[in-house]
């Protein structure tokens, strides 16, 4: 346990970034076969498959919103988690993580009990039509049962990585990924469930890997335990946290808004087709997006450590080569979406007419793709750094100030109302990522002084 102590204070950073980040980035694609294998799945379903994804895809809101409360939770706790090791104080990190815990236990019953009573009504606002509120519902019902395995997965699972565990992250990860890979089809087409069985297989899958998650962080190998006597509620150390968190719940759950202003004004422009596409979209982005986010986190156990132990230099040399490997990345990927948008959308449906829709929604909706990396990584590191201020604003920024109204104003400055509706990600993503760049230089310097 020393020895992963002193790996976070001294290793070289580059190697130390490489063996953190890849198995990180590894658990991050296949989180996301986790969350799209379903969708590929319903999708190439025989007769209403088409019908069926639109359906499942207006519940990504309502799934986005149940991994945003995880995120209010761990994605500040485990930060300051990393912080407390580095300064040498395992005891408040391990109060902080079996406070957050409890807390994710509490919000999990409540959430459940919404979305079992409050799922149709939900839909229905979310962008459901006549047509797909039946696929949507069925869905719905099952999945809000395994919303406290989520929770916890998502959740208590970021304390394996913040003290630098990422190769069982990964497992854990893999370990929901094969279960569902596996059960999808079972339930789907051996069993004839169609979408209830991909809800089915997916909370059994993530109820595999929360036992994992619990077996090992009461375990021998882990540097930080889970103890009874840490499971209360320490305000004084979790409210830190919360605020802390605030910034990636606002990010995580403005997805959810933006998804029904997407779902709702594309319903209006055209159709169920339209909303279709959207549901491909998003999960093009998911992604795009993991392994860029899987590389962030791989360096956020390095910022936190070293910033909690005042090494100002291993700071500002991991974020260097964080931002330079996140524009690599996202280059990478942006240049392949333009390239082959058919291939893209090909893999989610075989219906001729989706295809050729979503493929030029895609280059429109992911035009910016390239710059995305700057917004990734000066994000991460004012989390990792505990500065929860810009972090919340830089998310508050991106989407609610911008990307919000711009849905709404574009149809109307576009010929073709429908992508115009497309056309507001990337105009809100060049002026957020050049305001979070110029917030940044500021005050990573002022952060580093201090």
């Amino acid at each position: 346990m020393s020895d992963k102590k002193e790996m976070l204070g001294t290793a070289p950073i580059g190697k130390l970034l490489l063996k953190l980040a890849v198995p990180t980035v590894v658990a991050q694609l296949i989180n996301m076969l986790y969350n799209i294998v379903d969708r590929i799945y319903i999708g190439h379903m025989p007769g209403d498959g088409s019908l069926a994804l639109t359906g499942v895809g207006v519940c990504m809101p309502i799934i986005m919103i149940i991994s945003a409360f995880a995120a209010l939770v761990s994605s500040g706790g485990a930060p300051k988690a990393s912080i407390f090791m580095g300064e040498g104080n395992n005891e408040s990190a391990e109060k902080i993580m079996g406070g957050c815990l409890t807390l994710q236990i509490i919000i999990s019953a409540v959430l459940t009990a919404v979305l079992l009573v409050w799922n149709r009504d939900l839909l229905l606002a979310f962008g459901a039509s006549g047509n797909t509120i039946q696929y949507a519902t069925d869905y719905m019902n099952i999945y809000a049962i395994g919303t406290v395995f989520v929770q916890l997965t998502l959740g208590i699972g970021a304390f394996i990585s913040a003290q630098g565990f990422t190769g069982i992250s990964m497992i854990t990860v893999l370990i929901g990924a094969v279960c569902n890979i596996i059960l999808d089809p079972i339930f789907i087409f051996g069993f004839d469930m169609g979408v209830k069985g991909a809800a089915l297989a997916t909370i059994i899958s993530q109820s595999v890997s929360c036992v994992w998650v619990l077996t090992f962080l009461c375990g021998k190998k882990t540097i930080l335990k889970l103890k009874k006597r840490n499971l209360k509620i320490d305000a004084k150390l979790i409210f830190p946290c919360i605020a802390l968190g605030l910034a990636t719940f606002i990010m995580q759950s403005s997805e959810s808004v933006i998804s029904v202003c997407f779902n709702s004004s594309l319903l209006k422009y055209g159709g169920d087709i339209a909303v279709g596409a959207m549901t491909i979209l998003t999960s093009v982005m998911q992604f795009a997006m993991m392994p860029m986010q899987g590389i962030a986190q791989g360096a956020q156990p390095i910022l936190s450590y070293n910033y909690g132990a005042r090494n100002t230099q291993r700071v500002r040399r991991t974020f260097t080569l964080l931002l330079a490997t996140c524009l690599i990345y996202s280059f990478t990927i942006w240049g392949a979406i333009m390239l082959f948008p058919q291939m893209f959308a090909g893999i989610f449906s075989p219906d001729a007419a989706l295809i050729e829709f979503t493929a030029k929604a895609l280059r429109i909706y992911c035009a910016v793709l390239c710059i995305f990396g700057i917004q990734v990584a000066c994000q991460m590191t004012f989390v990792s750094i505990g500065n929860a201020p810009c972090s919340i604003i830089v998310a508050v920024v991106r989407k609610f100030v911008l990307l919000l109204p711009l849905i709404y104003l574009m149809p109307h400055l576009v010929a073709d109302k429908t992508m115009g509706v497309y056309t507001a990600e990337p105009v809100a993503d060049v002026i957020a990522v050049t305001f979070t760049a110029v917030l940044f230089a500021s005050q990573f310097k002022k952060a580093l002084r201090e």
